[in-house]
C-alpha cells in the first residue's frame, strides 16, 4: 500500500472548501486532516485563511460548518433568551429546547473585560445534545456561563414562532428563564 501524499497549499484549501460546502453536517478537524494527510494544526490554519477570504465557515462543538446562503435564507424564526442555571442543568435545558423542535445556535455571556463572548453550540436534536455534553466532559471544559454565575443568553431558531413560544414556556416552568 502506497503512503498517501500530503495535499499542499491552495489545492488543499480548495479541497477543504469543497468538502465543507457539500457536507450534510459538521466535519471535524481530524476528519479534514485525514482527508488532506496533514496535521490538525494545519487544518486550523487553513480554516483561518479561508475565513480571512470571507468564506462563512463556523467552528462548532461538532466540527466545521460552511454556512451556505440557501440555508441562511430559510424563513427561520429567531429569538434570544436569557437563562440562568448551574452547570449540572445544562443537558436538561438543551433537551427541553430540542424536544420542542428548537435549534440552539449559540451561547452568549457578558465578560467584564472582553464584553460579549459568543460561542457556537449548533445543537438541534437529542443526539447533538449528547455529543455536546460528551465533548464538555471529555475535555473537562468549563461552560461559558460559569464566568457569569450561570447567567447566559441563547440564540434560538425554529421554523415557527409557536415552537419558540412553547419551548420558552417550558423553560420558564423549569426555572431556566430569567424573569424581567
Amino acid at each position: 500500500m502506497k503512503m498517501k501524499d500530503k495535499i499542499l497549499g491552495e489545492e488543499r484549501r480548495s479541497l477543504l472548501l469543497d468538502r465543507l460546502i457539500n457536507a450534510e453536517g459538521p466535519i471535524t478537524g481530524g476528519e479534514l486532516a485525514t482527508l488532506a494527510n496533514v496535521s490538525r494544526q494545519v487544518i486550523v490554519q487553513d480554516i483561518s485563511l479561508l475565513k480571512a477570504k470571507n468564506h462563512p465557515i463556523m467552528a462548532t462543538s461538532q466540527g466545521y460548518v460552511y454556512l451556505n446562503k440557501e440555508a441562511n435564507e430559510q424563513k427561520l424564526h429567531e429569538r434570544i433568551i436569557a437563562c440562568s442555571h448551574n452547570p449540572e442543568r445544562t443537558e436538561e435545558e438543551l433537551t427541553i429546547l430540542v424536544d420542542h423542535g428548537v435549534f440552539i445556535k449559540d451561547v452568549i455571556v457578558e465578560h467584564p473585560v472582553y464584553g460579549d463572548l459568543t460561542a457556537s453550540i449548533m445543537v438541534g436534536n437529542r443526539n447533538d445534545v449528547k455529543e455536546f455534553m460528551k465533548k464538555i466532559n471529555q475535555h473537562n471544559a468549563a461552560y461559558l456561563s460559569q464566568l457569569t454565575e450561570g447567567l447566559h443568553l441563547h440564540t434560538l431558531q425554529a421554523d415557527t414562532s409557536e415552537k419558540l413560544d412553547l419551548a420558552c414556556e417550558e423553560l420558564s416552568k423549569a426555572g431556566f428563564l430569567v424573569k424581567e
